[in-house]
């Protein structure tokens, strides 16, 4: 098939001005750019509006939903054509069979779960064989979690690595690497990777750095130590010379905006230092993920099972309440940073606890008769650890200070629930719309290099993010005057307006602001040896 589209503005991705055009695609790739008199088989008249490539988003959680229902509608109607899964040290593989049933519960958390997918692939190259035969609507990269490979070789106890454990791990990243992943993630505030210490990151990251492969990392801390949190990621980068990539950057709670601009000063000593540094974040003033986080590492020992027995001691709540209230060294205290009454419950499984979603913490209490405390370690018990939160933590003023800085990209870090946090259904049309149009914070080729061209090179996406022959087709058609996000905290499930076409391999999946339900993407596979096979 021949698509050709005609007189849009080409933003190409990579900095250059917009500039009118036309552009041929035959097939999956970009055929010819110019003016362009050719029979074809279908013409796009985009007068008036922004030719660009697909947005990529480096941070989703869409591993074990793609498995269910692979089209990603979502996704695709803010114009992402690829999207790279396994994030925050937890995701779908490697998962070793006896480890099925309890990694469920921690997993589950983050990327839902599902009793009718087959869990018994084990590695990554099984992961990625699943999603291929059963198709997918769009382009799919995978990062190997730190927590899935130490689940594998030490289990779920907070035990030190010792000299076997860490050649262990380096084993299965070799293996998982060849298996086709585009690097390694963590999640240092979430158990089992909690339990990692620096030299066993720089060991598994010197494996990762032999296949030219990222480490993408949330930080041990994103509030009151994250000045020390990134010197522990920098000198990994220094020490096993891996490009390090911080996911959803951001600097949490009134007592830490001061670090804002030191934290920048870091970048920057990084940078002159020989490390490759980078980072994504979504346009929010509000994070989300498990409510489970606002419980002291230590109550997590051992997996959910343990989690909820110990929840049943009162004793052990008295000393969780404690340590809230007092803190512990090297933990992100969620209460301590956004307050009681800037976190919100906002999804559930049990439909007896539908109520509480969109109440917050102080509100909870009140609900269920207690303190805001027990009330939440109640529901914590009652949907086995399995509840959502959305936290407020920053200012606006932040969020506009992050997305200037020469390493960022975008990203959605969109997590799939019955009331969502709206970054999975907008952050990208918010930043076009918002930051774009409205408030001129960035110029529209700034803007969509940090949506397309950026994140290609630092995640190795060969021949995508970027308008050029000889790439692949994916292209978003969208209007500048009329692209806004719609999704609200309250109402978080609306579309964006104003995104005309996308265009996935060559393949129409979004025409005139119709879905086309068809699986247009590919499973990406990364490098080895230089070799992409993506």
């Amino acid at each position: 098939m021949k698509i050709l589209i005609k007189n849009g503005l080409i933003v190409d991705g990579s900095l250059n001005k917009p500039y009118k055009g036309d552009l041929l695609i035959e097939q999956d790739k970009i055929k010819k750019i110019g003016t362009i008199e050719e029979k074809v088989d279908i013409v796009i008249d985009a007068e008036g509006k922004v030719v660009s490539p697909g947005f990529i988003d480096t941070h989703s959680h869409s591993d074990l939903s793609i498995l269910v229902n692979p089209y990603n509608e979502i996704k695709i109607r803010q114009g992402v054509t690829t999207e790279i899964l396994g994030q925050d040290g937890i995701s779908m593989a490697p998962l070793p069979k006896e480890y099925i049933k309890p990694w469920r519960k921690i997993n589950s958390a983050f990327n839902g779960d599902n009793e009718d997918i087959d869990w018994e692939y084990e590695t990554t190259q099984n992961y990625l064989k699943m999603l291929k035969e059963k198709g997918v609507g769009l382009n799919q990269g995978y990062l190997v979690p730190h927590g899935n490979i130490r689940l594998e070789a030490i289990g779920l106890e907070n035990k030190k690595a010792n000299i076997t454990d860490i050649d262990r791990m380096c084993q299965i990243t070799r293996r998982e690497m060849e298996g086709g992943a585009f690097g390694l993630s963590t999640g240092l505030i979430y158990p089992p990777c909690v339990y990692g210490d620096i030299e066993e990151l720089i060991e598994i990251c010197k494996v990762v750095a032999e296949f030219d492969g990222i480490f993408i990392v949330h930080q041990r801390s994103e509030a009151d130590t994250i000045i020390e949190s990134m010197e522990e990621i920098i000198t990994i980068g220094k020490e096993a010379e891996v490009k390090i990539h911080f996911s959803h950057f951001k600097v949490c709670g009134k007592n830490n905006w001061k670090y804002i601009d030191q934290a920048f000063e870091l970048l920057e000593r990084a940078k002159k230092e020989g490390v490759k540094v980078s980072f994504d974040q979504y346009p929010y003033v509000a994070g989300s993920t498990s409510l489970g986080v606002i419980l002291p590492p230590w109550v997590h020992e051992g997996g959910t099972e343990k989690l909820l027995e110990r929840l049943e001691d009162e004793s052990n709540r008295e000393r969780i309440i404690k340590d809230i209230q007092t803190g512990i060294p090297g933990w992100d205290n969620f209460i301590d940073f956004a307050g009681l009454d800037q976190i919100y419950v906002n999804s559930v499984n049990m439909d007896k606890n539908k109520n509480l979603i969109g109440k917050n913490l102080i509100e909870l209490g009140k609900i269920r008769g207690k303190d805001p405390y027990n009330a939440t370690f109640d529901l914590i018990y009652e949907e086995e650890n399995s509840v959502g939160m959305v936290d407020f933590y920053g200012l606006e003023e932040h969020i506009i200070k992050i997305l200037k800085r020469p390493e960022q990209n975008v990203c959605t870090d969109g997590m799939i629930s019955d009331n969502p946090h709206p970054r999975l259904y907008s952050s990208f049309p918010k930043v076009l719309g918002k930051y774009v149009r409205e408030e001129e914070v960035l110029s529209l080729e700034e803007a969509i290099y940090k949506m397309t061209k950026k994140p290609a090179e630092t995640f190795r996406l060969k021949n995508r993010g970027e308008i050029k022959e000889g790439n692949f087709a994916d292209i978003v058609i969208f209007n500048l005057e009329k692209i806004k996000d719609k999704g609200t905290f309250v109402e978080p499930k609306q579309y964006p307006e104003g995104i005309d076409y996308v265009i996935i391999n060559g393949n129409i999946t979004l025409e005139k602001g119709k879905y086309n339900k068809i699986l247009a993407g590919k499973v990406l596979e990364g490098c080895i040896d230089g070799d992409c096979n993506n």
